[in-house]
């Protein structure tokens, strides 16, 4: 899953060297935190949340063929007020398939 979302991020950054995704397990979930340079995050994000909502919608895919319970998380630029974006209902994503 991470190298799945690392290859698509690098692929929409201009500043390809500055994407880092993270990942954690927490009680069964797979977490995932995503970095880009300051000028990558519009891009990232998309207008009205539409790319990242598509980036969530692969990795859903993928973590449902996979039977996984996932999250994405984006972080906020350096020099940004906090680390995370404070929405929590647009900056994740849990799925978990039912088998």
């Amino acid at each position: 899953m991470k190298n799945l979302l690392e290859h698509i991020l690098i692929h929409l950054a201009s500043h390809p060297e500055d994407v880092v995704v993270e990942e954690t397990e927490e009680n069964g979930q797979f977490l995932y935190h995503i970095s880009v340079h300051p000028e990558d995050i519009g891009k990232i994000i998309g207008r009205s949340g539409n790319v990242i909502q598509a980036i969530r919608t692969l990795a859903k895919v993928r973590a449902i063929k996979e039977n996984k319970l996932i999250r994405i998380f984006v972080n906020e630029p350096e020099g940004q007020s906090g680390t995370q974006s404070e929405n929590p209902s647009e900056d994740q994503t849990e799925t978990q398939s039912e088998a």
